[in-house]
């Protein structure tokens, strides 16, 4: 398996590849899970923890006191590599609605970031998805400027693009007393909203909210395009690609970046511009 998908934890702690037909699903906070939805081999989950106690220019062995802890407090686990990641690996079975699963755990540390990632799959299943995963790990290092990425929209991305959609629709119902469909036709809606003053001009979530919605119109009118999630520094956001061209719709500056210069938000043609 030599190719994959890019995902990059929310601040920035580590960055992994995953395969090509899996995608991102929600879990419980702090832990990211991944599975192919059309075929599925199992569910990979992962959870990283991070120890900043170390002084700086001292080294942070926190990654592997974490695999020695887990051989101590496991009797059923033992040292493994994946890659070129030391990891104290262990699994269990068990069984649900007749059929028959393994529960497979790595334990395994970067520096100052530990990471538990666990594989449930059919009894007797290949790991390798798994393994290619965890060999794949990387821990981006503090304090350095990494060059912008773009990467599959991840789950964190997806919610704040359903709520700023949804605060919209909201908004527009209530004080418009209007429907809303998502279509290009709702744009006037968008632009009533403003010229009446609603949203105030130092509210820089609501008008990313606007930008956003904006974003789903186009994505609902015009083929090619996608989300994804821009990691940019601080900036981790959701954004639109071209998947042709690669060119990128950035929501926040649909709105946004005009009102911040003191200038009017025209709504069609924020929409226009963004046409290929």
């Amino acid at each position: 398996m030599t190719q994959g998908k890019k995902f990059i934890s929310p601040q920035a702690w580590f960055s992994m590849f995953y395969p090509v037909d899996w995608n991102e699903f929600e879990d419980g906070e702090g832990t990211f899970l991944f599975y192919n939805p059309d075929v599925w081999t199992g569910n990979f989950r992962i959870s990283a923890y991070k120890d900043d106690s170390s002084k700086a220019g001292r080294a942070n062995n926190y990654g592997k006191e974490v695999i020695e802890q887990e051989l101590r407090q496991n009797a059923s686990a033992s040292i493994v590599k994946v890659g070129e990641l030391t990891c104290a690996y262990s699994q269990e079975m068990f069984e649900e609605n007749e059929t028959e699963y393994t529960h497979h755990v790595w334990v395994t540390g970067i520096d100052n970031v530990a990471f538990e990632c666990s594989f449930t799959t059919p009894q007797g299943a290949d790991v390798r998805e798994a393994e290619f995963i965890i060999a794949s790990l990387s821990v981006r290092e503090d304090g350095v400027k990494y060059p912008a990425e773009l990467i599959p929209i991840r789950i964190s991305e997806i919610c704040l693009v359903n709520e700023a959609y949804e605060w919209t629709v909201t908004l527009i119902k209530n004080e418009l007393k209007k429907d809303f469909q998502g279509a290009e036709e709702d744009l006037p809606k968008i632009q009533q909203l403003i010229d009446a003053g609603v949203i105030g001009a130092k509210k820089k979530d609501e008008w990313l909210a606007i930008g956003i919605t904006i974003c789903v119109i186009l994505l609902n009118e015009i083929e090619g395009l996608e989300w994804m999630t821009l990691i940019d520094g601080n900036r981790e956001v959701p954004v639109l690609q071209y998947k042709e061209n690669k060119k990128m719709i950035d929501p926040l500056r649909l709105a946004w970046s005009k009102i911040k210069a003191g200038e009017t938000c025209n709504v069609e043609e924020a929409y226009k511009n963004a046409l290929v």
